[in-house]
């Protein structure tokens, strides 16, 4: 499946059928981030819940301390 993640094509490995199987990749993993979804963010509430599918565009917006 190709995604469309922060502007880059993407075609996640393993079995990626969710924002939750999205976000648990190495990757993405442990990060605090809010997710868009073709132009809508969703909440965290919903990741396990949410499908993804082919050519959907996804912006993962992390958080990054500093000083």
């Amino acid at each position: 499946m190709k995604l469309l993640i922060n502007g880059k094509p993407v075609e996640p490995h393993g079995d990626c059928r969710t924002v939750a199987d999205l976000i648990s990749l190495p990757e993405w993993s442990g990060r605090l981030m809010i997710i868009e979804l073709n132009g809508e963010i969703i909440s965290k509430e919903n990741y396990e819940h949410i499908l993804l599918a082919e050519g959907d565009r996804l912006e993962l917006v992390h958080f990054v301390g500093g000083g």
